[in-house]
């Protein structure tokens, strides 16, 4: 049976009598996919933090005049190793600094620049398309404020940042049909100020991003509680999307789709990916947008209308978080780097490796995906043909499933009929495969499953970002005059 796909691991427990005939194919059906994990070096990952919090602090607002403290140092560092890994590819990234001031309850009231490195890597067939993963450069300690003291933050974002590099050097070798994005973000910790920039940016560049990768704190796997787990990492996802209108949440809470986001979709895409290419290492998927009142650079991204996730580590350390390096009373506090375990950190950039190769060189989700099967005993699904899609699968689960259970591959570009399975007892969705057998995630009918950007409307016609609640006041604050895209320098 040709070309069974991403999910085919699962599926062979799965199977539902009748509809799926062939045994699966082997797991690991991509051996490009174990040759980029393999690829990843712990031993760079520690050389990458171990060089970030060594700049002291990394706080917003410290200096960016220094060579060997504060920010600008470290924007500078990011961008030179940007630099010597597009040297290494012939010149296969693009490196841009987008800024922005802005002021807010963590901000100067006159405001304050704001600036992120990214590193762009074309697609060699459909650029527009893009996966994007972030990380925050920017580091504090107890007092947000802070711009002077102390504040390694080699979990807290060092480590972040750290994969998202290694994860250039190992793509990097490689050619994708879509674009993929690395981005460096600043003002994470004052108010997802970073995340806003690079949000902003890929609307105002015309991207269609298919999926941001938030890396925020993956390199602890010793619980504040005493818990130890190097073999997994949590992928928070929402379950719905943050800019739905009241009609769109209306028809979502009659015809189901509060599970299916594309960001929860992306979600499995990930768990399936580690279970067929990570050697004990597990994605646990998390049924929320981020940790209980907490926040990440993926929001921003939700916010206009993409789909995203955060990674975060399996437990964390909350005498580890935002804290000045001191030991009281016998306990150890500070971000520091020997609390990091890089053989953790390098499984989790590995899934980030996978993930975005696998993304970038798989068709995109179908489109226009709609379902009929209202008193009837077959389900009809019709959708949109997508560039480079050879053929499309058609899946299916219980309602009460976290997983993708079965499987049937359609027998036509645009549409298909599953026969004896009524639309009532199932979640459905469709997934795009290429002709060598790349296969996107799967997509859920209707607005609340579509990967495609449709940010909801005001009154004038034009779009309105809805932002989540904000743990740093009033949504961070806001802009001080225009953004600022071009090639910029410390």
């Amino acid at each position: 049976m040709p070309r069974l796909g991403w999910l085919s691991a699962l599926v062979a427990g799965a199977l539902v009598t009748g509809v799926v005939a062939a045994a699966p194919p082997p797991v690991n059906m991509h051996p490009q996919l174990r040759a980029i994990a393999g690829a990843v070096q712990a031993s760079n990952l520690h050389a990458t933090d171990v060089a970030l919090v060594a700049f002291g602090t990394r706080h917003t607002l410290s200096t960016t005049t220094s060579k060997t403290r504060g920010i600008g140092a470290a924007r500078r560092w990011v961008k030179a190793r940007f630099a010597a890994i597009s040297k290494a590819c012939n010149g296969c990234l693009a490196i841009v600094e987008p800024a922005q001031a802005f002021n807010g309850p963590r901000m100067p009231k006159a405001g304050a620049e704001v600036k992120n490195v990214v590193a762009i890597q074309r697609g060699t067939a459909d650029p527009s398309r893009v996966i994007v993963i972030t990380a925050h450069l920017d580091s504090r300690n107890n007092n947000v404020m802070d711009a002077t003291g102390g504040a390694p933050g080699a979990n807290d974002d060092a480590a972040g940042v750290a994969a998202l590099l290694e994860t250039a050097r190992v793509l990097s070798k490689y050619k994708f049909p879509a674009t993929l994005v690395y981005s460096a973000d600043d003002g994470e910790e004052q108010g997802l100020y970073g995340g806003r920039i690079i949000a902003q940016y890929a609307v105002d560049q015309g991207w269609n991003v298919e999926a941001d990768l938030n890396n925020d704190m993956v390199g602890n796997d010793h619980g504040g509680n005493g818990v130890y787990d190097p073999h997994t990492i949590r992928v928070f996802s929402e379950g719905t999307k943050a800019n739905e209108t009241l009609k769109q949440a209306a028809y979502r809470r009659y015809h189901g789709g509060g599970v299916d986001s594309p960001s929860r979709n992306l979600a499995r895409y990930m768990q399936v990916l580690a279970a067929q290419y990570l050697d004990d290492f597990h994605v646990e998927m998390i049924y929320r947008t981020d940790r209980w009142g907490r926040s990440g650079d993926q929001v921003p991204f939700l916010e206009q209308g993409f789909p995203a996730v955060r990674l975060s580590e399996s437990n964390e350390d909350y005498d580890r978080q935002h804290q000045y390096v001191r030991v009281e009373n016998g306990v150890h506090y500070g971000d520091v780097v020997k609390w990091v375990d890089f053989d953790y950190l390098a499984n989790v950039t590995r899934l980030d490796a996978i993930t975005m190769a696998s993304l970038a060189m798989a068709p995109e989700p179908p489109a226009g995906l709609t379902g009929k099967g209202a008193v009837a005993y077959d389900t009809t699904l019709n959708w949109k043909p997508v560039k480079g899609a050879a053929s499309y699968n058609i899946w299916w689960r219980a309602t009460t499933a976290p997983q993708w259970q079965h499987m049937q591959a359609a027998d036509g570009k645009d549409s298909a009929v599953v026969k004896n399975v009524i639309l009532d007892d199932f979640f459905f969705g469709v997934s795009a495969v290429s002709a060598d057998g790349w296969e996107s995630p799967v997509e859920f009918p209707g607005f609340a499953g579509s990967f495609t950007r449709s940010p909801a409307l005001g009154a004038d016609g034009k779009p309105v970002v809805q932002r989540y609640p904000s743990a740093f006041g009033k949504y961070g604050g806001g802009p001080v005059g225009p953004a600022s895209w071009q090639k910029n320098s410390d």
